[in-house]
């Protein structure tokens, strides 16, 4: 394996803003839809939402002690490599290399674009353009290095904030014409309560995904130990408090059976609270939100290819192994990358579907991250830990139980996205297999 040679150069306050700006990005604007329109209920969707933001929450506690005894480039890809092997670490890379990294951003650069169109009254076919044009853009400031990117997020998440506030303050406070909220019945009587429930959390899970991204940096930050944890535990406890509010604010606007039936929740609410200016105030506020989420991501994502070539575990591992000589950043990984991504958002039009096997790749390596912790317990006893999850072992076994059941919901109910998921994850076995025999067998590495 070669010389990680990323700069220590993050703070823990650009960490913590990463967190916050990578999860907060088009789920608290539509999402809602799904989510009311799968619970029926008002309360059974404030509950989806509660239960999200803890299993996220759950999720982070958990990592946040994994990142700080492992606190190297790669995330997950890193922390499963040193767990069980390099095989595991690599899948989850290969997978994100191929496909998680690249719909993310095909899906928010083309709801951006989308936004940007209804704000300009724009031709309908010039949503692919200008989505290509964001992802370039956004690409280009990344190789610009860590300041760049850590300015345009911290602007970006500070911004997207003012139109969740104006929503949050407008609805529950300066709302002329309240609705009440009917938490009885807590159920729909006519709809199954596990079906319902687990909709309702596929969606609101979607909403609140973003926070293990910051672990992709974890090589670059100063002192990981100290402000890992604080940033993951931070930003997720202030998403979910967020989220929960503004899901409060939107029922006090408009009934839950109002924001199942629209595909712009958010963008309703804000014409009814402010009808000169609202549609558009909220526009602005996704595009921003969109944008600074897909910088995270971004951000992220050029971490991967990066990891798998220093560990000469990608064809051409050289090539995606090296910094740019300006911005020592990982810029050829990087465009690789957007290169997939913009092939995607050509060629594919219903992103929906993408996003589900995304979700159900990333579950499955989740819960092997979560079952982590109870390796490295035996494992590394007598390593230092600066920090350590609190209520352990009941917080890392909520977040595996949660995460099956997502894996568990998505094959009783969307069994064809459970098998695609499957063939993308064990498609690069074949490569994975032929690199190790090329470049490590003679090391009696396995």
């Amino acid at each position: 394996m070669k010389e990680d040679k990323l700069k220590k150069e993050v703070s823990g306050f650009s960490a913590f803003v990463m967190v916050i700006g990578t999860i907060i990005g088009s789920g608290v604007f539509f999402k809602p839809t799904a989510v009311f329109g799968a619970s029926g209920t008002p309360g059974l969707g404030l509950l989806a939402w509660v239960l999200g933001g803890l299993l996220a929450l759950a999720g982070g506690l958990t990592i946040a002690e994994i990142g700080t005894l492992i606190p190297e480039t790669g995330g997950m890809m890193t922390y499963l490599e040193k767990i069980y092997g390099r095989l595991y670490g690599y899948l989850i890379a290969w997978a994100q290399t191929i496909i998680f990294y690249p719909v993310r951003f095909a899906a928010a650069a083309v709801i951006c674009a989308t936004q940007i169109v209804s704000l300009l009254a724009l031709a309908q076919k010039q949503i692919i353009p200008i989505a290509i044009s964001i992802i370039i853009f956004i690409n280009i400031i990344n190789a610009l290095g860590n300041r760049t990117t850590d300015l345009l997020q911290k602007l970006a998440t500070f911004l997207k904030f003012i139109p969740i506030i104006l929503i949050i303050l407008a609805g529950l406070f300066l709302n002329p014409e309240p609705v009440k909220i009917q938490l009885i019945p807590f159920t729909d009587p006519t709809r199954s309560f596990w079906k319902a429930i687990s909709a309702a959390l596929l969606a609101t899970l979607y909403a609140t995904d973003g926070w293990m991204n910051v672990t992709n940096i974890a090589g670059e930050m100063k002192n990981p130990g100290k402000n890992l944890p604080k940033a993951i535990i931070g930003g997720i406890s202030m998403v979910t408090l967020v989220y929960l509010v503004i899901n409060v604010a939107y029922l006090k606007v408009m009934p839950a059976s109002a924001l199942a039936a629209t595909a712009t929740p958010a963008a309703d609410v804000a014409r009814i609270l402010f009808p000169s200016f609202g549609g558009k105030l909220i526009t602005i506020g996704i595009m921003i939100s969109v944008f600074g989420s897909l910088t995270g991501f971004v951000r992220a994502g050029w971490r991967i290819p990066y990891a798998l070539g220093i560990r000469n575990l990608l064809p051409f591992s050289t090539f995606f192994g090296s910094l740019s000589k300006r911005s020592q950043m990982p810029v050829n990984g990087g465009f690789f990358m957007m290169m997939i991504t913009i092939i995607m958002m050509i060629c594919i039009g219903d992103f929906n579907i993408l996003t589900d096997i995304g979700s159900f790749v990333i579950w499955t390596f989740y819960i092997l991250t979560f079952v982590g912790i109870f390796v490295l317990r035996k494992k590394w006893p007598d390593r230092e830990r600066p920090y350590k999850v609190p209520l352990y072992p009941i917080v890392p076994v909520f977040g595996i139980i949660g995460g099956f059941f997502v894996l568990i919901s998505t094959i009783v109910y969307q069994p064809k996205i459970a098998v695609i998921s499957i063939v993308f994850m064990i498609s690069g076995i074949p490569i994975y297999l032929y690199l190790v025999k090329k470049y490590h067998s003679d090391k009696g590495e396995k």
